[in-house]
């Protein structure tokens, strides 16, 4: 009896070896990115980074729910960078935007961040600073602002926030310096109190110990857990008496490497040592410093 023959004429619907390979290939991309989509979902944990952006402040907190919370931006366009081997590359959202205050060395890198990435909302202190970054920076803000974009925030102390489990305590300023003008820029930057479950974090900025006295006399709470270094661990900055009542187990200084300004100062470290604050870390020696809470 006469057997069938696979049928390999002209109109045979087999695919010729040569793109099954193709096509096995595409099925195991596929699945590989699927691996790493699922990887990236959140974790139920904060994660909390320092960001390696030279000598410059950004740091980024995701929340267990999967928000994305960066503050400042660092100088030139680094944090690109660092934002995507740190966030999944599907991932171009920020869902809070902190510019603590508008130096080059916080500022420069939000440009870019504002145009790549959906921002939802921004907090700012309007104040007033010649700048040609800031004024685009503001430029392309309010333009989102006013096209109902972006939410826009002005800080003053009596206004806090809170993404998902993670809850954002403003300690400075005390009021609102929109469209004010101050001498040392420095001490407009925004100062906060990031609180996770028992975990504590302090961020402010550049502020200098003249801010670091006020925020003291105000009594607001301000210990914490960790503690990045004002102003790059200058010595204009993390006065022992702050430093005492904030009493971190662990200081994170952001500052670049052989940075003209030689940051941090021995004096601060000197500082820490005295107060026992034994875990000190450096972008300049550690590169990106990464904290994961459960």
């Amino acid at each position: 009896m006469d057997e069938k023959q696979p049928n390999i004429g002209r109109n045979a619907n087999i695919l010729p070896r040569k793109h099954w390979k193709y096509f096995a290939c595409g099925i195991v991309l596929i699945y590989g990115l699927f691996i790493v989509a699922f990887k990236e979902l959140p974790d139920e944990k904060m994660h909390l980074r320092f960001l390696d952006v030279g000598q410059g402040d950004s740091v980024l907190i995701q929340t267990p729910e999967g928000h994305n919370i960066l503050i400042d931006g660092g100088p030139k366009s680094e944090v690109l960078k660092q934002l995507s081997s740190t966030l999944p590359f599907f991932n171009k959202e920020i869902d809070f935007l902190v510019l603590t205050h508008p130096h080059s060395d916080h500022l420069e890198g939000l440009v870019e961040v504002l145009k790549k990435y959906k921002v939802h909302a921004v907090l700012v202190t309007g104040i007033a600073y010649k700048n040609s970054y800031y004024k685009e920076f503001l430029k392309d803000l309010n333009k989102l602002a006013d096209e109902g974009e972006i939410k826009l925030y002005t800080a003053i102390a009596s206004q806090d926030f809170k993404l998902g489990s993670v809850y954002f305590d403003t300690l400075y300023p005390f009021e609102s310096l929109a469209g004010k003008t101050i001498k040392n820029l420095n001490n407009s930057s925004i100062a906060f109190r990031v609180l996770y479950k028992d975990t504590a974090i302090l961020l402010t900025g550049d502020d200098e110990s003249m801010v670091e006295e006020e925020i003291l006399k105000s009594g607001e709470e301000i210990s914490a857990d960790i503690f990045k270094a004002a102003h790059h661990g200058s010595k204009t900055a993390n006065s022992y008496e702050f430093l005492q009542a904030v009493s971190p187990g662990t200081a994170v200084i952001q500052c670049g490497k052989n940075n003209q300004f030689q940051h941090p100062h021995a004096e601060t470290l000197r500082t820490f040592y005295r107060l026992g604050i034994k875990n000190v870390f450096r972008n300049d020696l550690d590169g990106r410093v990464e904290f994961e809470f459960d």
